[in-house]
């Protein structure tokens, strides 16, 4: 098949070689804007751009992909099908119209759960045990279109939003290449979502991942992997950003501790035990152990190595 691929982060890039590497003749990729990183701020391709190049593939970048211009120059492409993952632009119906097989998105959830932006990190963050991917027939509605393919995919116990991220971007890549040979043979049968299973997974914020020591246990440690690597989950120690990248549940309460004299009782946030390779932190129902930590301006570390250059106490707070 012709195809037009749009998308932009990492995760797009394995479903882009993919349908690549199958046969199929991408047209064109289109991807967002080279934007500024970095305290140079020297402008930066997006990876799905990257790959393209390595494939000599012509790259549109259109500020809004609504305008006409845009759209002029989509229709030039002629391709049989559009697919999109991860592009970050909702498209307009005349574009959802243009292709033969309209447009296809690879999203990264078992819908009609977990639309938006956020559905890998939002599993996690909710305690699901299963996510997926399902190919859908786009409409001018936000993930709202007909299922014409999914796969489930299980979380596991200790699943990271990283970690996640790229088992899911494998099987958008696998299920998309499956895909478009039925497509375009029309051995698909749509499948309607039932909007009362519906949720929205909103786009994560950075404030998202500061630490709110009065939540139980069980919540802080599915935000220390949900939202790792980005934003992170995050507090403070003796004024400076403290980012937790791994822990574990536990039920040390701080019950029988010997605090300093100035501390009156065990609150959420206090450290109530130090061990050689693990710090424990007061929750809203026991602790949590942090066993890997990044200090503001330092690299990310086990606790085990943090404490080599840190007296941290019983008593003292996070998160003030």
């Amino acid at each position: 098949m012709k195809v037009v691929f749009m998308g932009t982060p990492d995760f797009a890039v394995g479903a882009l070689e993919a349908i690549i590497k199958a046969g199929h003749q991408v047209t064109a990729v289109v991807t967002q804007p080279d934007k500024p990183k970095g305290r140079g701020k020297e402008m930066q391709i997006t990876p799905v751009k990257a790959c393209a190049l390595k494939y000599d593939i012509p790259v549109f970048q259109p500020v809004k992909i609504k305008t006409p211009e845009a759209i002029e120059q989509l229709r030039t492409y002629e391709a049989d099908i559009f697919v999109v993952a991860a592009f970050g632009q909702l498209l307009s119906e005349e574009i959802l119209n243009m292709p033969k097989f309209g447009c296809v998105n690879i999203h990264a959830s078992l819908l009609p759960k977990y639309r938006g932006a956020g559905p890998i990190q939002w599993v996690i963050l909710d305690g699901e045990k299963e996510t997926g991917i399902t190919i859908m027939q786009m409409d001018k509605g936000l993930d709202t279109g007909d299922m014409l393919f999914s796969r489930k995919v299980p979380i596991a116990e200790k699943e990271t939003g990283d970690s996640l991220h790229d088992k899911l971007a494998q099987v958008g890549a696998e299920l998309i290449v499956e895909a478009l040979p039925k497509i375009e043979a029309g051995e698909v049968t749509p499948v309607k979502q039932n909007d009362a299973d519906s949720c929205y997974a909103k786009m994560l914020q950075k404030s998202m991942g500061k630490i709110d020591w009065t939540k139980q246990s069980v919540e802080i440690e599915r935000l220390v992997r949900g939202l790792n690597s980005w934003p992170s989950a995050y507090t403070s120690y003796h004024g400076k950003t403290l980012k937790i990248w791994a822990s574990d549940i536990s039920d040390k309460t701080g019950e029988g501790i010997v605090l300093p004299t100035e501390v009156t009782e065990v609150v959420p946030g206090m450290i109530v035990a130090v061990e050689k390779d693990a710090v424990y932190v007061k929750t809203g129902d026991g602790s949590l152990k942090l066993t890997e930590v990044q200090l503001e301006g330092k690299k990310r570390m086990p606790v085990k190595n943090f404490l080599l250059g840190y007296q941290v106490k019983v008593g003292e707070m996070l998160g003030q």
